[in-house]
């Protein structure tokens, strides 16, 4: 099943294209900070404990925000072949050799992302090292080394992380049909977890950590970052929540409405793959924004102990690049949730859909991804912003006006709007028929 594999990707090599840029931006960041380890083995006593101190937070942030891309996108792009996969098993495959073609994709994705992310994490761990020589947290006599431990943890966890990712996608896949009832409590068994994590380490940043200044921050960033995972786990609950609620409103738009209303309600599951790059990303760059807000109105006029602007300098690069890859993995995700949906746009047209009809309904439906995803991630967020002002400033809630998460809505609306739009037109573009037969 292994030759399948390989034969799929390539004469099928659109079907990874999403799985690909995850592993790959995620191999290139896991690159690049874990080069500064590399780099520390040379270094001072100081410099190299600022380097591994770099590395070792923002190598463990990307490690878990790539896992959960990666098999986010994997899961898509097999489910876009559920066809294929009914095919084979038709004509005798069984699901030990399903499972074994799906898993051998996703490692030979992973291996060609990783080679060709080598480049990339080069230079983007020569950007991170001049970072710290320009604050100070690395000398100038330290020379930069990308080297075994840069290429292990790159080639390694990304591999080893796809993998992870194909075992449960092809466990997902070719279960049978009894074994569906099981996942949304192990789905909810491991959100309930990340909340609860989230919530402790919130905890501890309103009480242990309180006057700590600004090692407050390295407890208050996880708190936002495992409750925006966790409540992205059930981004499915949360969407049929939403629509729930906003149901009554879009159905009154008309036809389209009441399309977009039906869609989601009998594709919730589905459509919460959407929902999740959104939620990330608004609840870490909405915590990261405001947190960072408080510090600085806290820190004015004061006299900081050295290590605080290296604390900030990481803060702001750490999680800068992790918002940069959630950004591009919502893109990427919405794109490919969108495409596999040809044949059902086909099928639609075939009963009277017209184009303009769809791409309403995809815009009412984007219209509720948005809405569920930015309260999801402002919820998240609140698991940051609020412990750490009550620690850092003695008031939960910032002083900061409400600008700057207005455009990161913004931003997160626009992202989900020309994703989701674009790849509609794209879908629905020649003979409806056609479609349906290509599929």
């Amino acid at each position: 099943m292994f030759a399948v594999a390989l034969r799929n990707l390539r004469h099928r090599p659109g079907g990874f294209v999403a799985t690909f840029l995850s592993a790959f931006l995620g191999a290139t960041l896991l690159m690049a900070f874990a080069s500064l380890l590399d780099t520390a083995r040379s270094a001072d006593s100081a410099s190299a404990g600022s380097l591994r101190t770099t590395a070792s937070v923002g190598g463990g942030w990307c490690l878990v925000i790539v896992a959960f891309a990666v098999t986010s996108t994997l899961s898509l792009a097999v489910r876009r072949r559920a066809d294929q996969i009914t095919l084979l098993r038709r004509v005798g495959a069984t699901r030990r050799q399903l499972r074994r073609m799906i898993v051998g994709e996703a490692g030979a994705v992973a291996l060609a992302a990783s080679a060709i992310a080598v480049p990339a994490g080069l230079i983007l761990g020569r950007v991170l090292l001049q970072l710290l020589h320009n604050t100070g947290q690395a000398a100038e006599s330290v020379g930069y080394a990308f080297g075994p431990i840069a290429l292990g943890v790159g080639f390694g966890v990304t591999l080893l992380g796809s993998l992870i990712a194909g075992i449960v996608t092809a466990r997902r896949t070719t279960a049978p049909a009894g074994a569906v009832v099981r996942r949304p409590l192990a789905r909810r068994l491991f959100a309930t977890l990340f909340l609860v994590t989230g919530a402790n380490c919130a905890i501890l940043t309103a009480t242990v950590m309180d006057g700590k200044g600004i090692d407050a921050m390295q407890t208050a960033g996880q708190a936002g970052i495992w409750a925006a995972i966790g409540l992205a786990l059930l981004a499915p609950e949360l969407l049929r929540l939403v629509t729930a609620v906003l149901g009554g409103p879009i159905r009154a738009v008309g036809a389209t409405g009441e399309l977009a209303v039906l869609t989601v309600h009998t594709r919730a599951r589905q459509l919460a793959s959407a929902v999740m790059p959104v939620l990330i990303f608004t609840g870490v760059a909405t915590g990261t924004v405001y947190m960072q807000a408080v510090e600085n109105k806290a820190a004015a006029g004061q006299i900081e102990p050295d290590y605080a602007r290296d604390i900030k300098t990481l803060n702001y690069v750490i999680v800068g690049m992790i918002t940069l890859f959630v950004a591009i993995m919502l893109v990427n995700t919405l794109i490919a949730a969108t495409a596999r949906r040809r044949r059902e746009f086909a099928q639609q047209r075939l009963a009277g859909a017209t184009r303009g009809q769809l791409l309403g309904m995809v815009a009412l439906e984007g219209l509720l991804v948005t809405v569920t995803g930015t309260l999801g991630g402002t919820a998240a967020a609140m698991f940051t912003i609020l412990p750490f002002g009550s620690a850092r400033a003695g008031h939960l809630w910032p002083d900061s006006g409400p600008a700057a998460y207005v455009t990161i809505l913004a931003v997160a609306t626009a992202l989900t709007a020309a994703a989701m739009l674009g790849a509609t037109r794209r879908t629905t573009r020649g003979p409806a028929t056609a479609a349906v037969r290509a599929d």
